[in-house]
């Protein structure tokens, strides 16, 4: 009976993707009906589940922190091809979409996912463990970046309004392509320790032994699969898209929600895998997807818009407002105070938490 489940859950993971891809030929660039959009988002939402399953079949096989960097970047490249499609399509009303979905990415990942995996972790093994090391060069990356692409240009005087000028622009996307080089590079050579697994007594995990290794074939078909899934994530996502711009408008909400379910979306392979991490005491997997994702998400969008500005003929609005800013300084603030110590509390996840719903509601009520 076990052998036939596990069979059962191998070919849905393997049927799930292809089927996806499929109807997003079907569907692309037309109007859906409601039954229509039901079925794409029945089958987007087993597409997530999808690629979590390859996601970890890869990241068992190469290790970490490269399983989480995978799926990071994967995920990413897609919702940058997203944003910019959707930019494309919607003229100056589209113009804040690029801001608006990498600050709910970031919000996303260092409040939400990262208060989940720490209160998951802590409630279920006493304290959430970590490598404050590793993780606080993530973290110092991260803030740097949002700092750079988000808050500078609202205070920038060469062009009327929150944007860069071209010269401002080309010098954010080349220090965000520079700054995520480097934080590769460290994570994956020189400095690989820092972002590896900890015991409770501090020492390093180089390996998990729960179980062998996939072969190198299996690793193989499950990348392909993996970036199927997440085509079918983003891809059936746009297709979606005009109904949740419709439903956000027809509740009276503001425009950057649209910005938020769309990153809600395309995050929730990571938020997934990062939760499941967290219950296996894997906190610092957790944070390398978590943090990693928000720093691809700034490091690889904000260079494509830079490049898709050429030909897009809309303002490109980078420049939080404000209140966003205020969130992001005490984001920034909260978190190099949560991850100081190397270890957290069901209070710290609490705390992250809170951000995150502060965030919510004020997207949807500024």
């Amino acid at each position: 009976m076990i052998t036939r489940l596990r069979s059962l859950t191998t070919q849905w993971t393997f049927l799930v993707p292809v089927l996806a891809v499929v109807l997003l030929v079907f569907t692309w660039g037309r109007d859906l009906p409601g039954a229509v959009v039901a079925l794409v988002t029945l089958i987007l939402a087993g597409s997530v589940l999808a690629a979590v399953h390859h996601a970890e079949v890869v990241a068992h096989r190469v290790g970490e922190p490269f399983g989480s960097l995978v799926l990071a970047i994967a995920v990413t490249i897609i919702e940058v091809a997203l944003i910019v499609t959707l930019m494309a399509d919607g003229g100056d009303k589209s113009s804040t979409l690029a801001r608006d979905t990498v600050f709910a990415a970031v919000m996303i990942t260092c409040n939400g996912i990262v208060g989940l995996c720490l209160l998951v972790a802590s409630l279920r093994h006493g304290t959430a463990v970590f490598n404050p090391e590793g993780t606080g060069a993530a973290l110092a990356t991260v803030a740097t970046l949002a700092t750079l692409s988000l808050v500078l240009p609202t205070f920038t005087t060469s062009k009327p309004g929150p944007e860069f000028s071209t010269v401002q622009l080309t010098f954010a996307a080349l220090s965000s392509l520079i700054l995520y080089g480097l934080f590769v590079a460290t994570q994956t050579v020189r400095h690989r320790d820092y972002f590896l697994p900890i015991t409770r007594q501090g020492e390093v995990i180089t390996a998990d032994t729960h179980a062998e290794p996939p072969s190198a074939r299996t690793a193989w078909i499950s990348l392909g699969l993996l970036g199927l899934a997440l085509i079918g994530v983003v891809g059936l996502a746009k297709g979606v898209s005009p109904t949740i711009e419709s439903g956000v408008e027809a509740a009276g909400l503001h425009q950057a929600v649209v910005g938020v379910i769309i990153a809600l979306l395309v995050l929730l392979p990571e938020t997934i895998a990062a939760l499941r991490s967290a219950r296996r005491d894997r906190v610092q997997t957790s944070l390398n997807l978590a943090l990693g994702s928000a720093m691809a998400s700034i490091g690889l969008t904000i260079p494509a818009v830079a490049l898709a500005s050429v030909w897009l003929s809309g303002p490109l609005v980078l420049g939080l407002g404000a209140t966003h800013m205020l969130l992001l300084a005490l984001t920034v603030v909260v978190s190099s105070l949560t991850v100081v110590p190397g270890r957290a509390t069901p209070l710290q996840g609490g705390v992250h938490l809170v951000l995150f719903a502060a965030y919510l509601e004020l997207a949807i009520n500024p």
